[in-house]
């Protein structure tokens, strides 16, 4: 099975202009968001509960501990967030009509909480709407770890940020085009 794409700003904007035309934008803009700043699996993301993201003040917590029943691996992991990712949960948060730490952050538009797969089909449908081909629910986490690596990020961060054991399953995440080998012989 080919990897999932990683995709280019443009294709990024591409894609948050189409979700923001779509039901519920805010939440689709926080959701995508999530994914690409944060490095979350669609599975971790569909785990999250409002009491994993919100302080009891309403504010947006900069770190997210995940439980070991949330994550892939089963072991829990804190998960970091970014403060342009913090301010666009909270335009996100500001859209929800009541706080109760136990109900899902991000929601269907039946008011229930993803499953993992329901979320896999909406981060396909939404790639597919924008015109976004190859593209899938691990492409955010692609690009999280690809950006950081990018910008000179240890792998053994990264591994870390990733909730990997391995640095060599981090490193199949890298993905390397031309322009980045352009760059890359530039610093010679």
């Amino acid at each position: 099975m080919a990897q999932a794409k990683t995709l280019t700003q443009a294709e990024l904007d591409q894609v948050l202009r189409y979700v923001s035309t779509r039901k519920l934008p805010e939440r689709n803009r926080a959701i995508f968001l999530t994914s690409f700043w944060s490095g979350l699996r669609v599975g971790e993301i569909a785990a999250l509960k409002m009491g994993d993201v919100v302080n009891e003040d309403g504010t947006i917590k900069a770190e997210i501990r995940l439980s070991a029943e949330q994550t892939k691996g089963g072991q829990p992991r804190t998960v970091f967030l970014p403060t342009k990712l913090r301010i666009e949960l909270a335009n996100y948060f500001k859209t929800r009509y009541t706080f109760y730490p136990q109900l899902p952050f991000f929601y269907t538009h039946r008011k229930g909480g993803f499953t993992a797969n329901g979320l896999c089909v909406w981060f396909f449908t939404m790639y597919r709407g924008a015109g976004i081909s190859g593209a899938s629910s691990h492409s955010g986490r692609r690009n999280f770890i690809t950006t950081l690596a990018n910008k000179g990020i240890s792998v053994r961060v990264l591994a870390s940020l990733a909730g990997h054991k391995s640095i060599a399953v981090t490193q199949k995440y890298i993905d390397t085009n031309d322009d980045m080998k352009r760059n890359a012989i530039e610093l010679i």
